[in-house]
């Protein structure tokens, strides 16, 4: 028999032509829609199905490796065609059917071709509209003809807040009750798969997210994390310190290039952990800034001036591109020539990787308040952390000034603090 557990097992019971099972990580999302794959090709033979995940890469490091594990778990066989994003599954050695894999980050490709099963991956990653671009391309796409044959579609996700998921099956049915029989909804927690995963993985998922987070992440909950203050974990009282660079000691300077209103909040490390301890505001272009960090951290011998202390610059990745002064020299590059050491990424972060690293390093799930701010040495990041709000587009807000500060600050927080996901294997709870 396959091993699934019970939330798995309700899941694959579901009788309905549009199934979703929303949980958190680590919890057997994938397993459990591939297991939906298996269940289509023993039952109906010759009936192609469909992956789609929101990028190829997605395809390639999850599903295919997901499937395989999974097609053997139900006694079959599968050979992925990695060039054509193609999965064909064997009985012994008579092949049953085909699974075609497309990406949903340009929906428009997906044509083409027909289906009677579908399995969409993490749906919920995707803006609302694009979410509902695709869906409605892959409904297109389940064009089997057979007398029984459901043609259904399978969700598995985490949830990210009320976007697609939740308003396909959860608020569309408030408003329209008789669409309850196409529509079936799980939703499961990491721990239902605690079994399974590795004694660390909660503990460090804990450590790692805020609360807020640990809602959808862990528990599976729809939960809104578009609303309020976007770093609602920081506390002026809580999260204050009184530290003060000291001389000779290491710097990190989180940078954000904005010409005329260039930011830079200022870094030491106690005992591994950030303290913010300075902030340069409305900095005009980069030269201006760095003769502002010398002046304020190093000495001047009446013609130059002297390193004292080693300082690490994290700026804006658009630095690499943005000219503040010389057409034919990058901001970063200028950073460099100053005698800073730069830790510059090749692009910059996701806003909300950076956002739930701040968050997290300001409180965890566990109360513990990593990241610390002198606010008397930085009163506009203080001001800025607790006054930043969430637009209309799910995005920080940027019309009030507010995120100049925060970025810079977030740049050093992500590169130095990330959040990390432990890596936990496919193989579900056996029962």
């Amino acid at each position: 028999m396959p091993t699934l557990n019970v939330p798995q097992g309700n899941f694959l019971a579901l009788p309905h032509k549009f199934r979703a099972f929303v949980a958190g990580f680590g919890s057997g999302k994938t397993w459990v829609g591939c297991a939906g794959l298996c269940k289509h090709v023993w039952e109906w033979p010759g009936i192609n199905s469909g992956y789609f995940a929101p990028t190829y890469p997605q395809i390639r490091d999850i599903f295919f490796p997901t499937i395989e594990e999974v097609a053997f778990d139900w006694g079959l066989r599968v050979k992925t065609k990695e060039s054509d994003k193609e999965v064909e599954f064997y009985s012994g050695g008579q092949y049953r059917s085909t699974t075609i894999c497309r990406s949903m980050e340009k929906p428009q490709t997906i044509v083409g071709f027909k289906i009677g099963h579908a399995l969409v991956d993490e749906l919920d990653v995707l803006t609302v509209l694009k979410a509902q671009h695709a869906w409605r391309k892959i409904i297109a796409r389940m064009r089997y003809n057979e007398p029984g044959l459901r043609n259904g579609v399978d969700v598995t996700t985490t949830p990210e807040g009320f976007k697609f998921v939740h308003q396909q099956f959860v608020k569309q049915l408030r408003d329209r009750p008789h669409l309850a029989q196409l529509y079936g909804l799980i939703q499961a927690s990491t721990f239902d798969n605690e079994l399974n995963l590795p004694p660390d993985y909660i503990p460090s998922l804990m450590e790692s997210y805020p609360e807020q987070l640990i809602q959808a992440y862990l528990e599976g909950k729809f939960v809104n994390l578009t609303s309020g203050t976007v770093y609602h974990a920081y506390s002026r009282e809580m999260n204050g310190c009184r530290d003060v660079h000291q001389p000779g000691e290491q710097l990190h300077i989180g940078m954000d290039f904005n010409v005329g209103k260039m930011s830079a909040i200022t870094h030491v490390k106690r005992d591994g952990l950030p303290r913010a301890v300075d902030e340069i505001m409305n900095g005009y272009d980069t030269p201006d800034m760095i003769q502002k960090i010398k002046e304020r951290y190093w000495r001047f011998d009446g013609t130059k001036y002297v390193s004292t202390c080693e300082i690490h610059v994290y700026p804006d990745a658009s630095g690499d591109s943005r000219k503040s002064v010389n057409a034919s020299v990058t901001d970063i590059a200028l950073l460099k020539q100053a005698g800073f050491k730069v830790r510059a990424p090749e692009a910059n972060p996701p806003v909300k990787d950076r956002v739930n690293a701040m968050n997290a390093m300001f409180c965890n799930a566990q109360g513990e308040r990593r990241y610390l701010v002198n606010a008397d040495r930085c009163p506009t990041y203080a001001d800025c952390l607790e006054q930043q709000v969430w637009a209309t587009n799910g995005e920080p807000d940027k019309s009030q000034g507010n995120d100049h500060p925060n970025d810079a600050g977030g740049y050093f927080i992500h590169k130095e603090f990330p959040i990390v996901r432990p890596v936990v294997s496919s193989t579900p709870l056996r029962m």
